[in-house]
């Protein structure tokens, strides 16, 4: 699964998920079809794991597909039945936090019916709404 080599700090606070992702990440830039988040959540590197995984078998290793999200948020608990106080707990695992209208995944080098089934099953395996996109012929 996915996460960082190295950070420069463990823990990270929790921060909002406000907003959406209007400047970076909301384009296709690499493939021709897209995965497009709807709304706000965190993503953790299991599920995109699994997303690109569901992905990969349909296409059957055909064309190339692009993971366009990283976890770099630590996510940190407790231990079971702890008492309150003694600090942070230890990290845990990893997410990428997503706003609405970031691209998770792109296809290229395959039909639409075959990207549209695809991406349709790695839809079923994220924890949000997503749509199909195909990108804007130039």
């Amino acid at each position: 699964m996915l996460s960082p080599q190295k950070t420069k700090f463990r823990k990270q606070h929790r921060g909002r998920m406000k907003g959406v992702s209007h400047r970076r990440g909301n384009h296709i830039c690499f493939g021709r079809f897209a995965l497009q988040a709807l709304e706000p959540a965190w993503i953790t590197s299991g599920q995109i794991e699994a997303g690109r995984r569901a992905i990969t078998r349909y296409a059957r290793r055909g064309g190339k597909i692009w993971v366009r999200i990283f976890p770099d948020k630590p996510i940190t608990m407790r231990p079971a039945e702890t008492r309150m106080g003694s600090g942070k707990g230890s990290p845990e695992y990893w997410v990428s936090v997503i706003r609405p209208y970031r691209i998770l995944y792109e296809m290229g080098g395959v039909s639409e019916t075959v990207a549209r089934a695809a991406t349709e099953i790695a839809a079923y395996k994220m924890p949000i709404r997503t749509r199909f996109v195909t990108a804007s012929p130039v």
